[in-house]
Parts: structure tokens; C-alpha cells; sequence
């Protein structure tokens, strides 16, 4: 459905595929439309070098080389491979290194991967702390790391709270004991330059359709020199270096490459410029409502431009979200975890109380964010807040 009238801020949940993306993609639907991996036929070659170019520029946008990158179906799988596949292949060349690391404030897919170690393969998981801003705590950290850790998996930028850590201190730390840092770095395109991430981490997520790609389609980057120690999670005709099998995609994967290229661009870092300062009104004008509300995470200065997570006090999150509809779109955290009856784990390892966590909204606006639509918005939630607080006299 498409309403010129709906107000969408959920652009940490996904973002439109961008017009010059689409346009890449579309003469692999029906035109060049031959499976890349058919290897007898000058149309199999052709689509193998548009999936090899796509790589290419994935691995240009992090410091990477085009066969670092392994096509996946979004960062869910690519986490899940990352931590499953190291983890599997260490137990089954019995490894003395049977401790993962990952922050309190992971995507849950992560959380759930090692859990389902710790249950499968014995594996211990230990939570590194955040502090209220969302960022890791150095002294933490440096006391959970040890010569018995195998990984450690640290989110660039989270995807509730906006905040980015420092991944060039903290590489430091953990390749120092030896252990493999993996990063989930989904939410990090539009936040931060990327460009040498790749030096920083032995394994990084990214998931297309958060950085103005398709969905269904994302990637691991796997250092040349790690690729020997991850067990497939996926088995067949041994593509991609034999890692994650299956036909790759070719015009998702050209929407990924495409994207990739796009978010590198002079274009996409003023546009970065342009969104924190919306933003910052955005957040000024919510704090000049006569409601009583409050920033939750880190403040604006070390932030996902785009994040803005606010709680009113005395509303229910929930409450507001529905009082909206169907005019303006936003969220109360992941969308991978709706639906989940319960605060987030992410607010509340912030230290949140669960009545701030009840009340979090969490607002994410994009490149086409205009100024007129944060006026009205500010506008609807005037209104909305309004409403609800005559229901509850």
C-alpha cells in the first residue's frame, strides 16, 4: 500500500529501494535473466560478472576485496554464520576456546545464535555491559576477554538506540587475546563511513534493504585468511567458495552492489549532514511539546543521524503508535521483534526502567525526510498525546 499522505519514520526497520537502484536491477528480471553459476554459456558468464562486480563494490565500500564478500539472504543469515559457522568448525576441530562474547544490547538473532551454542555445543555466552548511553564499557570488556574466548561480536551502530561504537579501540582489545571479531554492522551505512571498516574486524554483516537496496539480500565479509575455519550452514553445489551454497540472486545482487556504490557517494555523505541536523529539530520540537518527554540512549553528537528513541511520560509506547495510524508510521524497536509482548532488551540493558522501556518510540528518518514532514508530525503527536490523555482522566 501507498499513502502520500503517511508519514513514514521508520527508516531503521527498512528503507525504499533508491529510483537508481531499481533501475540497475532491472534488466537482470528478464533481459540478462541466466543463472550465474551456469558455467558452459556466454550468458551464464555474463551474469557471473555482475555478481562478481557487485562484490567488488560491497568490498570497496568497507576496505575489503571482492572475494571477502559472501552473498547471503540479509544479516540474520550472515550473524548466523558468522557465529554458527566459527563456532561449529572450532568445536568440531576441538578447540580450547569454547567462550563468545557478545553486548547486551545485540539484534537478537545474535543473542539467539549463541544461546543456541551454549544449548547445542556447550559453548558459554557472556554479555558484555553498556553504559547508559549504549556503549560498551572498556573495563568490561577487558575483564571478560581471555585466551579462552573464541569470538566476540560487537554492533557497529545499534538498531534501537542509535549508538555507534568506537570499533577501532575495541578491535584493538579483542584481537589482542587472540579472538575473532565479528560485527554486525546492518544499521552502520547511513550512520558512519565505511570505508575502512573491513581493516578493523575479521568478519562483518550487512543487510541490502537498510541502505537503500532490495530486501533479501545481504552479505558476511570473511577475512581471506579466516574463510578456512567457517562451517557452511547451508550445503549443495559449493558456491561461494563452498561457504553458503545456492544460487546467488543476480539482481538482488546488483541492487546490492548498487546501493553499496550509492551510499559511498559524495551525495549520500552531505545527504548524512542534511538528515542530523533534521534530526536535532526533530528532537527540539519534541522536547517543546507541552508533554513531558525524554531522550533515551546516548545524546545526538555520537548517534545514528537518523535515531531519534523518545519516550512521554505516563504513555504507553503502544498506546501512541496506534493513535497515530494511519498517518504517521514508526516503531517501538526492532522489527525483527515485534510482536514480542515484553521491553526491550535493549532499553532495559541501558538502564531504562520498564516503564521508560513501556513508553520508548522509536522515531528513524531518512534521506527524504523533509522539514514540512517533521512539522507535522511534531503536529500529530501533539494531537495524538492530546487525545490520550483526555481517555485516561
Amino acid at each position: 500500500m501507498r499513502n502520500k499522505d503517511l508519514i513514514y519514520f521508520d527508516y531503521q526497520a527498512t528503507t525504499p529501494v533508491s529510483d537508481e537502484v531499481l533501475r540497475r536491477m532491472q534488466p537482470y528480471f528478464a533481459e540478462s535473466f541466466a543463472n550465474p553459476h551456469s558455467s558452459d554459456h556466454a550468458l551464464g558468464w555474463h551474469s557471473a560478472t555482475v555478481v562478481e562486480r557487485s562484490a567488488q563494490q560491497i568490498a570497496s565500500f568497507i576496505g575489503a576485496d571482492g572475494d571477502e564478500i559472501i552473498f547471503t539472504s540479509g544479516a540474520t543469515e550472515s550473524n548466523n554464520l558468522a557465529i554458527l559457522g566459527l563456532a561449529k568448525r572450532a568445536a568440531r576441530m576441538n578447540s580450547p576456546r569454547k567462550r563468545l562474547l557478545c553486548s547486551a544490547i545485540e539484534h537478537k538473532c545474535v543473542l539467539s545464535a549463541g544461546r543456541a551454542l551454549e544449548d547445542q555445543y556447550g559453548f558459554t555466552l557472556d554479555l558484555i555491559p553498556v553504559d547508559q548511553n549504549g556503549l560498551i564499557v572498556p573495563s568490561e570488556l577487558d575483564r571478560l576477554l581471555g585466551e579462552d574466548v573464541l569470538l566476540v561480536s560487537i554492533m557497529a551502530v545499534n538498531n534501537e538506540v542509535g549508538s555507534i561504537q568506537d570499533i577501532t579501540r575495541l578491535s584493538e582489545a579483542i584481537r589482542g587475546c587472540g579472538a575473532v571479531f565479528h560485527c554486525d554492522a546492518a544499521q552502520a551505512p547511513i550512520a558512519i563511513p565505511l570505508e575502512s571498516l573491513a581493516a578493523q574486524v575479521d568478519m562483518l554483516s550487512l543487510s541490502g534493504h537498510k541502505m537503500y537496496g532490495p530486501k533479501g539480500i545481504g552479505c558476511l565479509y570473511i577475512c581471506r585468511d579466516l574463510q578456512d575455519q567457517i562451517e557452511p550452514l547451508i550445503y549443495g553445489g559449493g558456491q561461494q567458495n563452498g561457504i553458503r551454497s545456492g544460487t546467488l540472486p543476480t539482481p538482488l545482487c546488483v541492487g546490492f552492489g548498487a546501493a553499496a556504490e550509492y551510499m559511498s557517494s559524495p551525495m549520500a555523505s552531505e545527504k548524512r549532514a542534511e538528515l542530523r541536523a533534521r534530526r536535532d529539530r526533530f528532537v527540539d520540537m519534541l522536547v517543546d511539546l507541552p508533554w513531558s518527554g525524554e531522550l533515551y540512549g546516548g545524546g545526538l553528537e555520537n548517534r545514528h543521524p537518523g535515531n531519534i528513541s523518545f519516550g512521554f511520560k505516563g504513555f504507553d509506547a503502544q498506546d501512541v503508535l496506534g493513535a497515530l495510524q494511519p498517518n504517521l508510521a514508526a516503531s517501538t524497536g526492532s522489527a525483527c521483534t515485534s510482536g514480542i509482548a515484553e521491553p526491550s532488551h535493549v532499553l532495559k540493558a541501558i538502564g531504562l526502567s520498564t516503564e521508560q522501556a513501556e513508553s520508548a518510540i522509536r522515531f528513524s528518518i531518512g534521506f527524504e525526510t523533509s522539514d514540512s514532514a517533521i512539522d507535522h508530525a511534531v503536529e500529530l503527536l501533539d494531537q495524538a498525546l492530546k487525545r490520550l490523555s483526555s481517555v485516561q482522566r
